[in-house]
């Protein structure tokens, strides 16, 4: 594995204790290999800080970057939606960092982020 995006999804199940999960995390780091959250993944998954430590603290792992919804990328996301004739940005956003980073995309709605992008990899939980 050379990496993995994580949609909402994954974070929840994270944050839920999903063996699944915390094992590929585990692999990750041990590989050193970077664990790609998009800024809006987060936002979906942030409700309850006080009752989120293990969300929190996987989000301070030196090896999870989170991905910025910036201008440019507003923009690719919105092109993407119109030539899918889809509406949701976040899956978007998740199927173009898949696609541009060449990683995995860890998801619960695997139909979702393949009609965005059929080439990329897709790890189901």
């Amino acid at each position: 594995m050379s990496g993995v995006v994580f949609d909402t999804g994954a974070l929840i199940a994270l944050d839920r204790g999903d063996r699944d999960v915390a094992v590929l995390v585990a692999e990750a780091r041990a590989g050193k290999d970077t664990i790609t959250v998009p800024a809006a993944c987060v936002a979906q998954a942030w409700r309850a800080p006080g009752r989120q430590a293990r969300l929190a603290g996987f989000l301070r792992l030196p090896n999870v970057e989170i991905a910025a919804l910036d201008d440019a990328e507003a923009r690719r996301i919105g092109l993407l939606l119109a030539g899918t004739r889809t509406k949701d940005v976040v899956d978007a956003h998740v199927a173009i960092l898949g696609h541009r980073l060449g990683q995995v995309i860890l998801t619960r709605d695997p139909a979702d982020i393949e009609r965005l992008a059929p080439t990329v990899a897709i790890r189901a939980i």
